[in-house]
């Protein structure tokens, strides 16, 4: 038995380096009630629904508390219905901004297609943001086999595991330990799991790590190790089987899951 898909996140693992779009947009929103938050705030649920990410963070104790103070009520689910409907339509407007596959990727997709791997796709996004993602990515070089949103499986984005099973059902990828999936957020490696798939995060380019390209070049080295380290230990903490600096690094990863499977390991917990 060996590996027989991929299923890629898309902003912060195939395209949107530092998956900066809704960042942007998060902020926006949040700045317009009179709130600040801080990029640990706006990154922490990264990769679930947006509905599900702009009520996270108004759960959290100090962006709630804000909320109060600025809106002179606690907020309900009204005030995420709201919140929601202005986050949509400016991320809509910047989206064509952000579908530049991240270094490595198109590259490393098409030797895993010439070694016979299919590639799919899950997202956080909806469909209407990722009509225009996936038609720009395609544009500069990326396209899946296969690719879905919460939308298809009844909102039921990640952490629940049906996107990934749709990807295994539409592609014939085989059993769930035959599929790697690989993203950028805690969310990735939840719904990785809770599949039982392979789950690989991958550090450059990654909302897990938080950097803008031009910022990870212009860092110092030493500090930059630092924070890949940080972003790492995340990874295995978020349930990782493998963590990855960058997309060359997959197929070594993938011939290393093969010969596991090959001795029986058929995606443990280790």
């Amino acid at each position: 038995m060996k590996v027989r898909g991929i299923i890629m996140d898309w902003a912060g693992t195939a395209v949107d380096y530092g998956c900066m779009a809704p960042v942007y947009v998060f902020l926006e929103i949040f700045r317009s009630k009179g709130i600040e938050p801080t990029m640990e705030e706006v990154r922490a649920p990264m990769g679930v629904l947006k509905w599900d990410h702009i009520k996270t963070m108004l759960q959290m104790p100090r962006i709630g508390k804000l909320f109060e103070e600025r809106m002179g009520h606690p907020f309900t689910n009204d005030d995420v219905d709201a919140m929601h409907e202005e986050f949509e339509p400016k991320l809509l407007a910047i989206l064509h901004r952000f579908a530049e596959p991240i270094n490595h990727v198109v590259d490393t997709i098409n030797q895993l297609r010439e070694d016979g791997l299919l590639i799919g796709g899950t997202t956080g996004y909806n469909d209407a943001m990722m009509r225009i993602v996936v038609e720009q990515a395609k544009e500069n070089g990326y396209a899946p086999d296969y690719w879905l949103t919460p939308d298809s499986v009844k909102g039921k984005g990640r952490p629940y595991p049906y996107m990934i099973y749709a990807n295994i059902i539409s592609l014939d990828m085989g059993m769930p330990t035959q599929v790697i999936k690989v993203g950028d957020t805690e969310s990735d490696m939840q719904e990785a799991r809770n599949a039982g798939v392979w789950a690989v995060g991958i550090i450059r380019g990654s909302s897990m790590l938080g950097l803008t390209e031009a910022e990870v070049n212009e860092m110092e080295p030493n500090e930059l190790k630092i924070r890949m380290e940080a972003a790492k230990l995340q990874f295995i903490r978020s349930g990782a089987h493998y963590v990855i600096e960058d997309m060359s690094q997959l197929p070594n990863i993938i011939e290393t899951i093969n010969n596991r499977m090959s001795e029986g390991d058929m995606c443990s917990g280790d």
